[in-house]
C-alpha cells in the first residue's frame, strides 16, 4: 500500500529530476538545428539530419520506455531512474565534444534507449502517493516539465551566443549534478519487487504495451492519451513555421507566444488541477478539458488575427488538465508491481506520437505555405480539433470517477 505521508526529500528529488531533465532538453532545442547546419553542406541535408535525430530519439523511446518501465517493476525505480539521468547526460555530452553527425545520431539513440525518467518518476509517485491524490501529483510533474521546457530554449539561445556547444555542456553538467543528488538522496519506493527467473520474453519492447492494451479500460485510456499526444505534438511541430508564414511573426514574437503557452500549461497543471479535481469529478475535468482544447484549436486554425491565435494557445493550456487526470486513472487500473509497465507503455506511445507528428505536420503545412491567407492554412489545427473530438467521444466510455476528490 502507498504511504499516506510521502517522504518529502524523495518527492522533491522527483520534481527536481524532471525539472533538470526538461531544462537540459529545452536548452538544446534552439541550438541543435544550427549545430547540424555547421556539419552539413546544404539546407536539404540539414533538414534530413535534423529530422533523423528527432525521429531516432522518439522511436527508440517508444520501444524502450515500456521495457524500462517493466524493468523498474523488477529491480526498483531508483536504479532505472538514475540510469535514465545518465543516459541523458551521454546524449548531451556527445554533441558538446564531437563534430560527427553519426556520433550525434548514435547519442540520440542511446538517449532514447536509456531515458525513462518521466514514466519511472510517475511510477515512483504512484508507489508513495494515495490513489485519490495521484492525478494532482502527476499534474505537478507535468507542470514542472512544462515550466523547465519553457525556460530552457530562452537560456539555451542566450548561452549559444557565447558558443554553440555551450548549451550541450551545461545540459550535461545538469545531468551529472542530478545523478549525484539522486545517488545520495533518493530512496527506493518499490516495496515489493517482482521475483522469479528472468524470462527472455521480457526483452520484447512491445510486451509492456501489449500488456497494458489487454485491459479494455486501460486500452481505451491509452488510446485517448495517444490522441491528446498527437494533437499536442502536432501543435509543437508546426506552430513556429505557421506563425511565421500566416502572421509574418519574427522569432521573438514566436518565442513569447510559446513562453506564454508554456506558463499557462504549467499553471493549469501545477496549481489549478488539484483545485479543479476538488471541485469537479474526473469525468467533468476530462470532458471540459478536451472541449476547451477543441475550441482553442478551431480558433487558432480559423483566426485571421495573430493576437486571437496566440490567446487561443493560452486557452488550449486548460486541456493540460486532461493527461494527468487520465494518467492517475491509468495507475489505479494496475497493481504496484505493474505501475512501471503501465506508465512506461503510455509514455512510449507518447514518444511515438512525438516521432510521427513532425511528418504529419509537414504534410499538413502545405496549405499554409501555398495559401497563407486562406482559412485552410490552419489545416494542422483543424486536424488537432478532430483528434480531440474523437478523444472526447471515446472518453465517455471510461469509468472515471463521478465524485470530486
Amino acid at each position: 500500500m502507498p504511504r499516506q505521508s510521502p517522504p518529502t526529500p524523495a518527492v522533491i528529488f522527483i520534481l527536481i529530476c524532471i525539472f533538470l531533465d526538461a531544462l537540459g532538453i529545452g536548452l538544446i532545442v534552439p541550438v541543435l538545428p544550427y549545430l547540424i547546419g555547421t556539419l552539413t553542406d546544404s539546407g536539404r541535408e540539414q533538414a534530413l539530419w535534423f529530422g533523423a535525430l528527432l525521429t531516432a530519439f522518439g522511436l527508440t523511446q517508444f520501444f524502450f520506455l515500456p521495457l524500462l518501465g517493466a524493468l523498474s517493476d523488477r529491480i526498483g525505480r531508483r536504479p532505472v531512474l538514475l540510469g535514465g539521468i545518465l543516459g541523458l547526460g551521454i546524449m548531451f555530452l556527445v554533441p558538446a565534444v564531437s563534430a560527427n553527425l553519426w556520433a550525434l545520431l548514435i547519442s540520440r539513440i542511446a538517449g532514447g534507449m536509456l531515458s525513462a525518467n518521466f514514466s519511472v518518476a510517475q511510477a515512483y509517485i504512484a508507489d508513495i502517493i494515495p490513489r485519490n491524490k495521484r492525478a494532482a501529483y502527476f499534474g505537478k510533474i507535468a507542470a514542472t516539465f512544462g515550466a523547465a521546457f519553457t525556460l530552457g530554449p530562452a537560456v539555451g539561445g542566450f548561452l549559444a551566443q557565447a558558443d554553440i556547444r555551450l548549451p550541450f555542456i551545461v545540459a550535461c553538467v545538469l545531468c551529472v549534478m542530478n545523478f549525484l543528488y539522486g545517488l545520495f538522496v533518493l530512496p527506493e519506493s518499490l516495496q515489493i519487487k517482482k521475483h522469479g527467473s528472468f524470462n527472455l520474453s521480457e526483452l520484447n519492447p512491445l510486451r509492456g504495451i501489449f500488456g497494458v492494451m489487454g485491459n479494455p479500460q486501460s486500452r481505451l485510456t491509452v488510446l485517448v492519451l495517444l490522441l491528446c499526444a498527437l494533437a499536442q505534438n502536432l501543435l509543437h511541430s508546426t506552430w513556429s513555421l505557421f506563425a511565421q508564414i500566416r502572421f509574418d511573426w519574427m522569432p521573438v514574437q514566436i518565442g513569447l507566444s510559446v513562453f506564454a503557452m508554456g506558463v499557462s500549461i504549467a499553471v493549469c497543471q501545477g496549481m489549478l488541477l488539484p483545485k479543479i479535481l476538488g471541485r469537479f469529478n474526473e469525468r467533468k475535468t476530462v470532458t471540459i478539458g478536451l472541449g476547451v482544447g477543441l475550441v482553442a484549436f478551431v480558433l487558432t486554425a480559423a483566426s485571421p488575427w495573430a493576437i486571437l491565435a496566440a490567446a487561443a494557445l493560452c486557452l488550449y493550456a486548460f486541456s493540460g488538465t486532461v493527461v494527468p487526470t487520465l494518467q492517475g486513472y491509468l495507475s489505479r487500473l494496475f497493481d504496484h508491481d505493474k505501475q512501471g509497465t503501465a506508465l512506461g507503455a503510455a509514455a512510449g506511445i507518447n514518444s511515438l506520437a512525438g516521432a510521427f507528428s513532425p511528418i504529419l505536420g509537414t504534410a499538413l503545412m502545405v496549405h499554409a505555405t501555398s495559401m497563407p491567407a486562406s482559412p485552410l492554412a490552419g489545416m494542422p489545427y483543424y486536424v488537432c480539433a478532430v483528434l480531440l473530438a474523437v478523444a472526447l467521444l471515446l472518453s465517455r466510455s471510461l469509468k472515471l470517477s463521478d465524485r470530486g476528490t
